[in-house]
């Protein structure tokens, strides 16, 4: 009885602008934890050791138990450091009221906020 095989990319991004993308062929049936075990990453990235991480099958969100079909795009999810509602009035905060947002582009001659 032969086992088809399957292809996958296993994808993480460890920082911002560096993505590590590996394709992968793997016996059907196979796992999410299977595929990112295969892919090595987590021998060189030891935070993926973590049993609390988020995985993602094509943006949606998965179990690690999730069966993987042929042609998937497996996704490793960082946890993020700052909420970005808290990072955005942050960055309003400090680019001031009249320099973001709707007060960004006035008319020539125009009241504030119009």
């Amino acid at each position: 009885m032969s086992r088809s095989a399957i292809h996958v990319t296993v994808v993480y991004a460890p920082q911002a602008r560096v993505v590590h993308e590996i394709a992968l062929s793997l016996p059907s049936p196979c796992t999410v934890c299977e595929a990112i075990a295969q892919g090595g990453l987590a021998q060189r990235f030891p935070e993926l050791n973590d049993p609390t991480l988020t995985f993602g099958v094509w943006g949606r969100k998965v179990a690690a138990h999730q069966a993987l079909r042929d042609r998937d795009r497996v996704e490793i999810y960082r946890a993020l450091r700052v909420d970005p509602k808290v990072a955005r009035r942050e960055r309003f905060v400090k680019q001031g009221a009249r320099t973001a947002g709707l007060f960004a582009k006035k008319r020539a001659g125009a009241r504030a906020g119009y």
